[in-house]
């Protein structure tokens, strides 16, 4: 009875573990997706970058920059954050990358 219940422990740690790697690197609104045996860059697809990009420059009233540099950002580092605004820690490369003044390059 003590050996079924602590297998049964055992199983729930187990399953929870992995729900919590899972979602931590699958998607997170959308189609971002977290590769972290790219030191954080993202495994989009360069394709799916404007897509992303509309998505995350959906709310701005700067859309023309905002889509420029998504896409050349997204293009760069295959990885858009989610939402519209911030998140970029998500995306190292893409909250690293930085203007010649030292200011973020990504939108």
């Amino acid at each position: 009875m003590a050996m079924a219940k602590l297998v049964a422990i055992a199983i729930l740690v187990l399953v929870a573990a992995s729900m919590m790697l899972v979602q931590g690197a699958s998607h997170v609104d959308g189609q971002y997706h977290l590769d972290s045996a790219r030191n954080g860059n993202g495994s989009l697809k360069i394709y799916q970058c404007p897509s992303q990009c509309n998505r995350r420059c959906g709310k701005t009233q700067y859309k023309k920059a905002c889509l420029t540099f998504c896409n050349k950002c997204c293009r760069k580092c295959l990885c858009v954050p989610p939402g519209y605004y911030g998140n970029k820690g998500v995306c190292p490369c893409y909250n690293n990358w930085k203007t010649k003044e030292g200011g973020p390059k990504c939108p």
